[in-house]
């Protein structure tokens, strides 16, 4: 049983983060990104709200962090998610979605870079690999694409150092 359920939790998840994608080109389309990113969280607020009183935790930080609140609500939320938005002007969905999986790979190296993170050689055997076929699948982008890619990158690799940075 527990098995059926992890299963269906993956499945769940998957679904749910690979949507996403598809939903942002979806919208880019019909609208544009900064409208979208507001649209996202004001149908996404009232159930967190929900969530969040049935688990009798509050949304507002604490006196003291409500500052660090706000670096978050704007450079994890506001304009990482407009920025992915608007890469997929320029880029497909599918490429987006495989650049900014390499969070957990800039995550490591602001992890090494700012907190002297050790670093195994085992974590930079899997980065150097995840970098490399990021390279080569963005080649082979670049050469079925016009040169408007690069501002859809660019937008993407800002979002990915935004929450990476927060992540950090």
């Amino acid at each position: 049983m527990l098995k059926i359920i992890v299963f269906l939790l993956f499945c769940t998840v998957a679904l749910t983060w690979g949507t996403t994608w598809l939903s942002m080109r979806i919208a880019v389309e019909t609208i544009p990104p900064l409208f979208a990113t507001g649209m996202r969280f004001m149908f996404a607020a009232p159930f967190l709200m929900i969530i969040s009183y049935v688990c009798k935790k509050n949304i507002i930080f604490p006196k003291g962090q409500r500052l660090f609140q706000f670096v978050i609500t704007v450079f994890y939320f506001a304009i990482p998610f407009t920025m992915m938005i608007y890469s997929e002007i320029y880029v497909t969905s599918g490429l987006a979605a495989v650049i900014f999986s390499t969070m957990p790979v800039v995550v490591l190296i602001f992890s090494a870079l700012f907190l002297r993170e050790k670093v195994s050689l085992r974590q930079i055997t899997g980065l150097s690999i995840s970098m490399i076929s990021l390279i080569c699948i963005f080649i082979s982008e670049v050469n079925n694409k016009n040169g408007d890619i690069w501002k859809g990158v660019i937008a993407l690799v800002f979002a990915l150092v935004c929450h990476a940075i927060i992540y950090t």
